[in-house]
């Protein structure tokens, strides 16, 4: 009975410490840097892979929003702090490119292929911004962009490769260190601490990057 009690304060322990991990990144992300975010939907207790929204072939399991909708995303602190006090273990999501542009956009692609285009833009000494890290994409944060600027700029390429992703405005992407039917979601590259608001590139520059990286690099980037 001992071991059992203890194990249940000792689960008990970690619930709240990964609640209280929550509710501060997403005070930061919300009233810190003005991000508008709200709580995913939560992977299904019964099996994390799937999610516990009503779609048995949810692609995006707990990394998404349902109740209440994307439009709901706020930076309002006693918003947040309502939600995740309901919530406490809930992901946070971004409603990328929100608030009248003050929410970042991104772009993602295969983990693979991030991992070798991120290495090869280093070398090459490309400033980048954040990287959210989830353990199939990475996604990398940019400055909000236009449907009318992301036709342009892919209208222009010879080549874009079909597995990368944007999240514009009306998209969403779950943020560390939620964590997802998928698994943990974490910093690839994390925002200088202490920073008011994380610096990030413009599309173009990323854009250019990443398909001039994979094609260098010769990685197919698979759909995924």
């Amino acid at each position: 009975m001992r071991e059992i009690l203890g194990r249940r304060r000792r689960l008990l322990s970690k619930r709240n410490d990964k609640g209280s991990e929550l509710l501060g990144a997403a005070l930061t992300f919300a009233a810190e840097w003005q991000w508008p975010v709200l709580p995913g939907v939560a992977p299904d207790p019964q099996g994390r892979a799937r999610c516990a929204c009503p779609d048995p072939e949810c692609t995006v399991p707990g990394a998404h929003p349902f109740d209440p909708g994307l439009l709901a995303a706020t930076t309002d602190e006693r918003m947040v702090r309502w939600w995740w006090g309901n919530r406490p273990t809930a992901p946070i999501v971004l409603a990328t490119g929100a608030a009248g542009g003050k929410a970042p956009c991104a772009v993602s692609l295969p983990a693979l292929a991030a991992s070798r285009a991120l290495a090869l833009l280093d070398r090459r000494g490309m400033r980048l911004g954040p990287v959210v890290a989830a353990p199939t994409r990475w996604a990398l944060l940019v400055k909000p962009y236009s449907m009318e600027q992301l036709g342009e700029l892919l209208y222009a390429k010879d080549f874009v490769p079909g597995s990368l992703r944007f999240h514009g405005e009306g998209g969403y992407l779950a943020l560390p260190p939620s964590e997802t039917g998928q698994g943990a979601i974490r910093w690839e590259r994390a925002p200088l601490p202490g920073s008011a608001k994380p610096w990030v590139p413009d599309v173009e520059a990323v854009v250019d990057a990443v398909v001039d990286a994979l094609t260098r690099t010769g990685v197919s980037a698979p759909e995924l």
